[in-house]
């Protein structure tokens, strides 16, 4: 099974648990932000395990990280800002026709979410969903992960693998 994670992280705490999620997945499954994830990266994946942090109780979108650009608020490091977001990213997803998965980073009490936007997103390129998202709960605003986050996305990763097509 070809699996690839692709995710969007403004303050590291996304890209942690999809490289937690890829360990799970097996050791040389490629971890793509958006904006390393094009076509050729993409080609004959079997699964692509996408996820991003939740703004606005939603998935991020490019005017929301212009807003954080412009104000980044009381963040202990800055904004890594390097990447598309993961909602114009989806809006332009290779096509494909493998399985799909989805993650979010969020605080525990958000109301909204970014999977379900990242799996319909998905399902319109072509993947098919393995099932409801997972989410991954960060401390504050800005994170750190909450201790023993990084063990569930390795078993969830494993459990991903273990997924029948």
């Amino acid at each position: 099974m070809k699996a690839v994670v692709v995710y969007e992280s403004v303050w590291g705490n996304t890209e942690a648990v999809a490289r937690a999620i890829a360990e799970g997945l097996g050791p040389d499954t490629p971890v793509l932000s958006t904006a390393e994830a094009n076509t050729a990266a993409l080609a004959d994946a079997d699964l692509i395990v996408a996820g991003s942090p939740v703004f606005g109780f939603n998935v991020p979108s490019d005017k929301m990280l212009e807003g954080i650009r412009a104000n980044p608020g009381d963040a202990p490091t800055p904004p890594d800002l390097s990447q598309p977001s993961m909602r114009s990213w989806l809006d332009s997803a290779p096509r494909g026709k493998g399985r799909a998965a989805a993650f979010e980073t969020r605080i525990w009490w958000s109301p909204g979410g970014a999977t379900a936007g990242i799996l319909r997103g998905l399902e319109k390129a072509g993947y098919q969903p393995v099932g409801k998202g997972y989410r991954f709960i960060v401390k504050g605003k800005f994170g750190p992960l909450r201790e023993g986050e990084l063990e569930r996305a390795r078993q969830w990763g494993q459990d991903l693998a273990g997924t029948d097509s």
